[in-house]
């Protein structure tokens, strides 16, 4: 029998951080599609990461990209989003925008190139040190298009190279969290194609370097909750990027395109007791709301993340086991199959109650003016998006 109380418990715990840029404008390669309201500084896509956790309760922390947030004072930008309720969470590094890093980054073929990139995430570590931030996000386009572009072993020498250089200088609370992605902009080899190569890395770096999972980032059929399990057993899950995916890296909804599987994925974060925030890892959003209103998404990200939750918690662990022990297939599949088709939305309307929230974050927040608010007073300057 599940203890319903307990449930709420560990629902109450969930923190979940959303992505400064899903608040601007993104879109595809063809077009970007402007916004009403969509921010122009970072301090107004902290306002609007402010309101999504007003909402929903449990999106404590924002994350940053630089350069795209850069400002002059990052100590007063985290006094600013502390002023709102939030704090400043990951800094997400970028060495793919610039035209030198058309060969790549930190495994460029040539030095100064590989200078200059590794510079910038030494840059982003004083980022941290002045916004309090505990994580350095490490992710490169680096990769080939053609066979004998370059040397895939001397890559790899490199970009071992440039990340000992950034682990020496995290101080004793900081970590970096490697990603790793299956292709793109890269189609021949990518530098860090799966969990296996960024483990590798990280095992050789020390413990204060771990994985981040991009839930978007596999091919087609990867069992992404055996990852999971994987890397929760050997102490290195550092992370989570969730979005969903149809086809590549869409950058979808978290839960949108397949619900089930971020099911499957909370249950082994339940199953490892990882869900606490002492636990050490982030779960962040990492999504381009390319067509669909900016904060409402975020909100329904949020929710969607909740629900799979609260349905891996309804899991009944005893009955679980008894039938993975009894060898009973059909009976554990039922299990978890059962706790999965629970309506969890009256429980966590509750929860919000209880809370001192709106049962209906949606709801709440169009009935709030904010949108109004904020398309009014954002007209003019320049609009933050992808690459701004």
């Amino acid at each position: 029998m599940t203890d319903i109380a307990a449930v709420k418990a560990q629902l109450r715990q969930q923190r979940i951080e959303t992505p400064s840029w899903g608040y601007g404008n993104s879109g595809t390669r063809f077009k970007v599609f402007p916004q009403e309201g969509v921010p122009r500084t970072p301090p107004e896509k902290i306002a609007d990461a402010a309101t999504v956790h007003r909402f929903t309760g449990i999106a404590h922390t924002v994350a940053l990209h630089i350069p795209w947030d850069t400002v002059d004072d990052f100590r007063e930008l985290a006094d600013y989003a502390r002023d709102q309720g939030v704090q400043l969470g990951t800094v997400n590094s970028n060495v793919f925008q610039d035209n030198d890093y058309k060969l790549g980054s930190v495994t460029h073929p040539d030095p100064g190139v590989r200078r200059k990139a590794t510079d910038h995430l030494l840059a982003c570590i004083d980022v941290m040190d002045q916004t309090g931030s505990r994580d350095l996000k490490l992710w490169f386009s680096d990769g080939t298009n053609y066979p004998g572009q370059d040397s895939i072993r001397d890559r790899q020498d490199r970009l071992a190279t440039a990340l000992a250089e950034v682990y020496a200088r995290l101080s004793d609370d900081q970590r970096m969290v490697l990603e790793y992605k299956l292709f793109e902009p890269a189609f021949y080899h990518t530098d860090i194609p799966d969990w296996g190569t960024s483990y590798v890395h990280c095992v050789e770096l020390g413990p204060k370097a771990q994985v981040v999972i991009d839930t978007g980032h596999h091919a087609p059929g990867t069992n992404i909750e055996f990852i999971v399990a994987f890397l929760l057993r050997v102490g290195r899950l550092g992370a989570f990027d969730f979005n969903s995916r149809f086809y590549a890296d869409d950058d979808l909804m978290v839960g949108s395109a397949d619900p089930f599987q971020l099911f499957r994925i909370l249950h082994e974060i339940v199953q490892g007791d990882a869900l606490r925030p002492e636990s050490g890892i982030t779960f962040m959003l990492d999504q381009c709301h390319n067509i669909e209103a900016k904060i409402p998404a975020v909100i329904r990200s949020v929710m969607n993340v909740q629900e799979a939750t609260a349905k891996a918690l309804l899991v009944d662990a005893d009955a679980l086991a008894t039938a993975q022990r009894q060898g009973d297939v059909l009976g554990a599949n039922a299990v978890l199959m059962d706790a999965y088709n629970t309506d969890v939305r009256p429980l966590l309307a509750e929860l919000r109650t209880e809370l001192g929230l709106a049962p209906d974050p949606i709801a709440a927040y169009h009935a709030s003016g904010y949108f109004e608010k904020i398309r009014q007073e954002r007209v003019g300057g320049q609009q933050a998006g992808w690459g701004a």
